[in-house]
């Protein structure tokens, strides 16, 4: 096991609070530190805008950052696999993408590009979580691409009174040579973007009542920061299926970002 104490561990992905466990076992570090307010341009970890206006190269090369929540909070990895307290991801995330943000931490997460099946619809998100799955499901299966974690939900607002709010869930592919992109029945696959997001790692039920409850409290971060700006719908990460207590599933509350004044 590597580690460098208090701020989490900066392990083989090169990320700041993950524990890279080698052998069999390790200790997870307790929560010494108490929850900190998340003023992203006043944190440590994060550029302030007044100091310096403008990243260096080196500085642009970060990965993620913890700035709020508890800040000490450090998820264990052991191969492909992590955990943290109760929550554990088992199933393999897509290459390239950043560790969990462990449930009551706050972070700002690059994501690279990642090829993906999504499914849309306009019903309850609660359900259309088990609308999507199928045809999805089927969509990997037929494809022989296994399961990866997580499991993406976007969220669209409706922009009129006449419009219902949308939803869009993904699987991901492991890497975007599994397959080509296109419609598939129901499934389209394509290229998401990359993205930087303001992310709450979250421990529960999966429901969009606990997702936009997250989601308030970044809104009001981003509101309230003069470096980063809101630039995309509420999405939801969820870690764990069917096979994981309820109470103890890890998912995360993400809006993406931008620096403010970065709008085309």
């Amino acid at each position: 096991m590597t580690g460098t104490g208090q701020g989490g561990v900066i392990g083989a992905v090169g990320v700041m609070g993950v524990i890279v466990v080698t052998g069999l076992a390790a200790t997870v570090p307790g929560c010494g530190r108490a929850a900190q307010p998340a003023t992203l341009s006043a944190a440590p970890a994060v550029m302030n805008s007044d100091s310096a206006p403008s990243e260096t190269p080196a500085e642009e090369a970060w990965i993620v950052k913890r700035v709020g929540g508890n800040m000490d909070a450090a998820v264990m990895r052991v191969g492909e696999n992590y955990f943290f307290g109760r929550c554990a991801i088992t199933t393999p995330l897509p290459e390239g993408y950043p560790p969990p943000t462990p449930p009551g931490a706050i972070e700002l997460k690059k994501y690279p590009s990642v090829r993906r099946a999504e499914v849309s619809g306009s019903v309850s998100p609660d359900i259309g979580m088990n609308v999507g799955f199928f045809p999805l499901f089927n969509h990997i299966k037929r494809r022989e691409i296994e399961m990866t974690s997580p499991v993406e939900m976007d969220y669209r607002e409706a922009s009129s009174a006449d419009e219902q709010p949308g939803w869009t869930m993904s699987f991901l592919y492991r890497t975007a040579d599994l397959g080509p992109t296109g419609k598939d029945g129901r499934v389209e696959v394509v290229d998401a973007a990359p993205v930087v997001v303001l992310a709450m790692g979250l421990q529960g039920w999966y429901t969009r009542q606990r997702i936009e409850d997250a989601a308030r409290q970044l809104r009001e971060i981003l509101d309230a920061d003069p470096l980063w700006e809101a630039a995309g719908p509420v999405r939801a990460l969820y870690y764990n299926g069917p096979e994981k207590p309820p109470a103890d599933k890890w998912a995360e509350a993400q809006i993406p970002v931008r620096k403010r004044g970065a709008a085309n």
